[in-house]
């Protein structure tokens, strides 16, 4: 099975959607996108689009949005969901269970989730069995994450909330940290006297 994984560029690939054509790279355009296997939501406020891709036909997406928003009241389907009948973009993209199959014996899709920067290049991949939901908590906090270090030369510790502290770069000297934080950063005292370990909020 090909192995995208980080820093890879998404295939330029264009397939039918419930939204008309649809080539991966114009649709990631100038931002990030959340290329996925199976529904996602709470993103279009952090300005990330979503993108669905599945292994029915186009009608049959559409079908099933109707389903979806009669069992959860209130939710709108608005983002695109691509066709992939054959199952040949899900296996480029490295979406395929090899463990689960359907009745006919065919492989079924993962619910892989690929965060793609505006570079085209994934930036983050969640890879859960299909029998298995995702963490949508930790899906946008991940998400804010990623948009928080791309702005501000920044790491997230583990667990790292939105307005908690964050670690700055160590690619950042302490001039420029200065500089980038006028708020100020605290450094850690740490046994080995090095001032690597910088935290400040953004």
């Amino acid at each position: 099975m090909p192995g995208l994984t980080i820093g890879d560029t998404v295939p330029n690939l264009e397939l039918d959607s419930t939204h008309g054509k649809i080539r991966i790279h114009d649709y990631v355009g100038n931002g990030y996108v959340i290329l996925f296997s199976h529904p996602a939501k709470e993103f279009e406020k952090r300005g990330v689009k979503l993108l669905g891709i599945s292994c029915d036909d186009v009608q049959s997406h559409k079908e099933w949005t109707k389903d979806i928003e009669a069992y959860k009241p209130g939710c709108k389907v608005t983002y695109p969901i691509m066709a992939d009948p054959d199952r040949s973009t899900i296996k480029q993209l490295n979406m395929v269970d090899p463990d689960e199959k359907d009745s006919q014996g065919v492989q079924l899709p993962s619910r892989t989730l690929h965060i793609v920067g505006p570079d085209k290049k994934v930036k983050l991949s969640f890879l859960y069995p299909s029998c298995t939901g995702r963490n949508m908590d930790e899906v946008v906090r991940a998400t804010d994450s990623l948009l928080t270090a791309a702005k501000h030369k920044v790491a997230t510790p583990a667990n790292w909330k939105p307005g908690e502290c964050v670690v700055i770069a160590p690619g950042v000297s302490d001039d420029e940290a200065k500089k980038l934080f006028p708020q100020g950063f605290e450094t850690a005292d740490l046994p080995s006297k090095k001032g690597y370990l910088r935290f400040t909020k953004v």
